[in-house]
């Protein structure tokens, strides 16, 4: 790939069928292949921006979006909800793109991709990349997560004991992080407290609540999924393991699984570097014909 001058951010709103309006960042917009990045439940389409912009250096067509109920986009009236939502807004999304696009799909964000590829339309992806997530996963990982974004309804005073919170839940990263990076992520609340971004009802939605009832279904999905697959985990996520994977590997033999020794389930913030080369890699495995 030829790198070429960085790309400007087209941000706008895509409506979901049901009205809900979700926000959308889009880089080299006439570049290909494209990619469109779903990232994982309590994140932002900020997740992606490192990587984003850097495959858009290389003049990939690169889309990024915040999930109903994250970020910027809108939430659902009366808090209802449910995964085939999440489902139907990432088809509807990748159909608007001008040709199929690589899903690049974080936890949650993966699976989703998982039911669309393996179940709804066969072809609407050109190809999958999973980010440290398998049809079945260890509870604890997935435990721990839900316990931090559980553990502060009340908010916090300012950025900064939003970020000293972050960096006990996050210890392995070096600093932390800045009132420029917690701002897309924290909202000021008529009281004058920081909260997340995410809408609270997500936290006791079906999602939440059933999440593990959906597991033989995403097991049935990948073990349907044709196109070219890449799983890449990270050597010390609590949410994969040697087991999930390969399992995984099982449903999927045609997969390529890439380990980063270093990261942990928030791989893309773990290690960003070597993140983004693994998926230009890929892509140009794809460009060649091969899928693995």
């Amino acid at each position: 790939m030829v790198t070429i001058a960085p790309a400007a951010v087209s941000s706008h709103s895509y409506a979901a069928a049901d009205g809900v309006r979700l926000a959308v960042d889009v880089r080299q917009p006439d570049g290909r292949p494209a990619l469109l990045f779903a990232h994982g439940f309590g994140q932002t389409r900020h997740a992606w921006t490192a990587t984003a912009a850097a495959l858009a250096g290389e003049g990939l067509r690169c889309v990024t979006f915040d999930s109903r109920g994250h970020g910027e986009s809108g939430r659902v009236p009366g808090g209802d909800y449910h995964m085939e939502q999440f489902v139907a807004d990432l088809v509807g999304l990748a159909r608007s793109q001008p040709e199929p696009p690589v899903l690049v799909g974080a936890s949650m964000g993966g699976l989703l991709g998982l039911v669309v590829a393996g179940e709804i339309d066969p072809g609407l992806f050109r190809a999958l990349v999973l980010v440290d997530i398998t049809p079945r996963w260890e509870t604890a990982g997935v435990e721990r997560i839900l316990a931090f974004m559980q553990a502060h309804p009340d908010g916090f005073a300012d950025y900064a004991e939003a970020a000293e919170q972050i960096a006990a839940y996050l210890p392995h990263r070096a600093g932390r992080k800045s009132e420029d990076q917690l701002r897309p992520l924290l909202r000021e609340g008529a009281d004058g407290r920081l909260r997340w971004h995410w809408d609270p009802a997500l936290l006791g939605g079906d999602l939440v609540r059933e999440a593990e009832r959906y597991q033989p279904r995403l097991m049935s999905a990948a073990a349907n999924v044709r196109v070219p697959l890449l799983l890449l985990s990270g050597g010390r996520s609590d949410v994969v393991s040697r087991d999930t994977v390969d399992e995984f590997l099982r449903l999927a033999p045609h997969a390529e699984h890439v380990e980063l020794p270093r990261a942990t389930h928030m791989v893309a913030g773990d290690a960003n570097d070597a993140f983004t080369r693994e998926i230009a890699r890929f892509l140009r495995t794809l460009d060649g014909g091969a899928t693995h």
